[in-house]
């Protein structure tokens, strides 16, 4: 069915799976940093999802979807592919409810993430680092396990659980001049634009990627889903390397105001801003909104007060020295 508005999460499905997500999940804190203020040019309010269940904002959806799950649904646990903060997010949930939980992840993930799902109860599946091979042995686990599958992002249960990340900075913080987002498969920013734009139209969303990983900027250019251009193993953001999907894409070209594109160098100095100026441990894909405030695209917005998703903090300390 094509994509409408009436066949997408609205803001009550949203408000919905707040309700329902609200036991299991942190409602996260807003901090904020005058180093930060100072290099982005106005006020800057960073949401902290690095502090949510899991170090990661896929709790919220993961928690929406599996608890949205029928009994029968979830008697066979639930499959999922993932490069780690879902797949650690999935792996939770599902203890959350007592279910299994499959994993397909990629051979090139973090160990840090390996680990962490390993250690809540998930049942890992290793694939090739492709897309195709993610897609391929997440549809044979869940064949051999009759487990219901939950996407990353593709997913409107995970979009809506994502959204209330939206639903909560807009309480937290009144006139917003923006909502800076990262995007990676866009089931968090779609989720926040759909929640923004129902409460404060005049708010613009504003996504943030990688240049090696511009996918996302190019798709809403040309109005279809664009892939890589290049290797995606090249951003240090591993969280960011997957395309947008067909329910978030349309959503993204019609609610997202803009899409900015930062290099490397910038994503790790914008980590290292963080990590010693606000004194918070990030992952390099929560870095990109901060590099993206030292852009000229950014600054030419003339935004006064501006929210930051700050989308997770699972950090592999031993990499820690190469991504600095």
């Amino acid at each position: 069915m094509p994509e409408t508005e009436t066949s997408r999460p609205n803001l009550d499905a949203i408000r919905a799976a707040a309700r329902r997500i609200e036991p299991h999940v942190h409602r996260t804190p807003v901090l904020t940093c005058e180093a930060i203020d100072e290099v982005a040019g106005c006020e800057v309010f960073l949401k902290c999802e690095n502090l949510q269940k899991v170090g990661a904002f896929k709790a919220r959806g993961a928690s929406n979807a599996v608890f949205s799950l029928t009994d029968a649904e979830a008697e066979h646990g639930v499959v999922t592919h993932s490069s780690g903060n879902h797949a650690q997010a999935l792996a939770w949930a599902a203890g959350r409810r007592g279910i299994p939980a499959h994993i397909v992840m990629p051979t090139n993930a973090p160990m840090v993430k390996k680990n962490a799902v390993l250690g809540y109860g998930g049942i890992v599946h290793d694939c090739e680092p492709t897309l195709e091979s993610r897609l391929e042995v997440c549809r044979e686990v869940a064949e051999e396990t009759g487990g219901t599958v939950i996407p990353p992002y593709d997913d409107d249960r995970v979009i809506a659980g994502q959204g209330t990340i939206g639903l909560e900075l807009l309480g937290q913080v009144p006139d917003l001049d923006a909502i800076v987002v990262p995007v990676g498969g866009g089931g968090m920013i779609a989720g926040i634009a759909i929640c923004a734009k129902a409460l404060s139209p005049r708010l613009e969303i504003l996504g943030v990627e990688p240049e090696v990983v511009d996918d996302a900027a190019r798709s809403r250019l040309s109005g279809r889903i664009e892939s890589h251009a290049g290797d995606p193993n090249r951003t240090i953001a591993d969280g960011l390397r997957t395309t947008l999907g067909e329910r978030t894409f349309p959503v993204i070209r019609e609610l997202v105001d803009d899409i900015i594109t930062v290099p490397e160098s910038e994503i790790r100095q914008g980590l290292r801003l963080v990590m010693e100026r606000a004194k918070l441990v990030i992952e390099p894909s929560a870095a990109v909104g901060i590099a993206a405030t030292r852009s000229t695209a950014f600054r030419a917005k003339g935004y006064q007060r501006v929210g930051i998703v700050l989308c997770g903090g699972n950090l592999d300390l031993d990499a820690l020295p190469s991504l600095l």
